[in-house]
């Protein structure tokens, strides 16, 4: 998954430098901002160092989480999966998208210090993971040191974001990049579906929220720039499909930067500023929303 990772995000720092990404230049006309991050001049002269990174790339169900990052997010476990369905979810591939959604409510329990529910969650995890015939030795010994770091959320976090990279790489291996991409597509769209159910207010949006929903286009770019390397598998292009059409929602806004303000890290593959502006429309997030909440309901069926 990384060769073909690194070829897909070669291709796309053309593709932000002519669309998504775009610094505003001198005497350039660009459409009326709806939102923007972007502090008032001497507050921003300020923080000029202080710029955030916006991920591009792929992520692990638990780094997808970064979405939240800094964001005053409410508690509200009914929201998540059940961590009771794991056990009819029978099929490889319900099985992967399920494991990649453990995955982000694994983090988000984890932010309130939810220790018990994240045992019944690993479990969970574990359950699936047998069903794809990852090997057993890949769990159990972090399973224990998460019980015995749950005080420290950085270490239970980092534990089970290795746990994840170890299993993407068994599939990789395995020749079934096409499972570990559902993995991914799993983590995403629950972490999509959190933030823009449980976050978005459409009738008074923040703009930091609407920011961190609206920079999932570039991740979205990613993840179906990705997924047609698998098109053998009939599952992958059955969510291709669905991307595509949420696409069309992302590709009516775009976000600019300040001149001088944006910087892609290539190695990290980041993009970093200090803020954006946005053409977003109440009326588009709201279509997100909605269809963000459908393709949830839909994976976690059975």
């Amino acid at each position: 998954m990384d060769k073909v990772f690194r070829l897909t995000a070669i291709t796309l720092l053309f593709t932000f430098a002519a669309l998504s990404c775009r610094q505003q230049k001198e005497k350039e006309i660009i459409p009326e901002t709806t939102f923007s991050t972007y502090e008032a001049d001497s507050a921003r002269a300020e923080a000029a160092d202080e710029k955030r990174e916006i991920f591009y790339g792929l992520l692990t169900p638990v780094e997808i989480t970064q979405i939240f990052d800094r964001l005053d997010t409410s508690y509200d476990t009914d929201m998540l999966n059940p961590e009771s369905k794991a056990d009819d979810y029978l099929s490889a591939s319900k099985a992967a998208l399920n494991l990649g959604i453990y995955g982000v409510d694994l983090s988000y329990l984890k932010m309130f210090d939810m220790n018990g529910e994240m045992i019944k969650y690993l479990m969970s995890v574990k359950k699936l993971s047998r069903r794809l015939s990852i090997p057993p030795e890949y769990l159990p010994g972090p399973m224990e040191k998460i019980e015995s770091n749950m005080a420290d959320s950085d270490s239970v976090l980092n534990i089970v974001n290795k746990a994840y990279k170890k299993i993407e790489n068994h599939l990789e291996k395995d020749g079934r990049e096409s499972t570990a991409g559902l993995i991914v597509l799993g983590g995403w769209i629950e972490a999509l579906y959190i933030s823009t159910d449980l976050l978005l207010d459409v009738e008074n949006p923040d703009a930091e929220v609407v920011q961190r929903i609206a920079e999932q286009k570039y991740t979205l770019n990613t993840l179906l720039s990705f997924l047609k390397n698998y098109y053998d598998d009939p599952v992958v292009v059955y969510y291709t499909k669905k991307l595509k059409f949420l696409k069309k929602y992302f590709d009516k806004f775009d976000i600019y930067f300040k001149k001088n303000d944006l910087e892609i890290d290539r190695v990290k593959q980041v993009l970093k500023a200090s803020g954006s502006d946005m053409t977003i429309t109440t009326e588009t997030l709201r279509d997100i929303k909605d269809y963000a909440k459908d393709m949830r309901e839909e994976t976690v069926g059975l």
